[in-house]
């Protein structure tokens, strides 16, 4: 049977390698066909918590052995997982959603890679992409950003230094932080939206946007449960002033005609060409 078949039944026999597998976040339905074949055809599953990953394989009647691999996993760890599954085929999942996606593995990926064994991603469920999905901000460019730091120097010096990124910031978020979190924005990031998108796919998910403050006020008087995505619309483009535009078009108008000035200049600031040509040719 080859990994192609995606019937509830399949059992694949499968090569030895690495098999990155997503698992839901939430919603036990948004587990894929292929994810279940697969963890059914492997000979060990590496986990984070064997207890809750174990309730998965018990939900889907799989009784794979579990192998406990996290954060604090040393080398001798790793190096047991690699001898494994260069002669054996080994799942990677974590405790929900995509792997290596602020979770633990991209060391194990990158020494299973450097060795030759064979790496193979099941894609799925991933918070961060659900979020970016409910939020309405932008999405055509977006930069997922992890956790935010505990302490609040640090938080904010990574703020100050996302500032000036022109895309939509995601970051993950524990409910005992989130209040902190939306202090910091507001104060390194005034007037942005934001989103934060909470107990996604399960019954009581919840996706709210507004201002930092606005933010602030409604979690303060309903404190916040569960997994938190939350979301920062990119800068807001400045509108240029009369006084930058008139030095625009001096510096254009040194080696171009009043109306490829004009032009260029409508074009970086959005203001209007028209006033832009009657401005240059004053200058001139």
């Amino acid at each position: 049977m080859t990994q192609n078949d995606a019937t509830p039944e399949a059992t694949q026999t499968l090569s030895a390698g690495l098999y990155i597998v997503a698992t839901p976040i939430g919603n036990l339905g948004d587990i894929s066909l292929r994810a279940i074949n697969v963890l059914r055809s492997v000979d060990a599953v590496a986990c984070e918590d064997t207890r809750v990953t174990g309730k998965l394989l018990q939900h889907l009647g799989l009784k794979q052995r579990l192998i406990r691999y996290d954060d604090h996993a040393d080398e001798r760890a790793r190096e047991g997982l690699l001898a494994l599954m260069a002669e054996q085929p080994v799942a990677l999942v974590s405790d929900a959603g995509t792997p290596l996606v602020s979770d633990p593995g991209y060391r194990l990926v990158r020494e299973a890679r450097e060795r030759g064994i064979a790496v193979t991603s099941i894609p799925g469920p991933s918070a961060a992409i659900v979020g970016i999905t409910l939020s309405g901000l932008p999405s055509d460019r977006f930069m997922f950003c992890g956790f935010l730091p505990n302490k609040a120097k640090a938080r904010g010096d990574v703020l100050a230094e996302l500032a000036g990124v022109p895309a939509t910031l995601v970051f993950y978020e524990t409910a005992p932080r989130l209040l902190d979190s939306l202090e910091a924005i507001g104060t390194v990031l005034a007037g942005r939206e934001v989103a934060v998108a909470r107990e996604l796919t399960k019954f009581y998910e919840e996706c709210r946007s507004g201002t930092p403050e606005e933010l602030i006020a409604h979690y303060t008087a309903h404190p916040p449960r569960g997994e938190i995505v939350l979301m920062v619309g990119p800068p807001v483009a400045k509108q240029a002033s009369m006084d930058d535009a008139e030095a625009m078009l001096r510096a254009e108008l040194v080696h171009a005609k009043a109306s490829q000035a004009a032009a260029a200049v409508a074009k970086a600031t959005g203001l209007d060409r028209k006033e832009l040509y009657a401005l240059a040719m004053t200058l001139k």
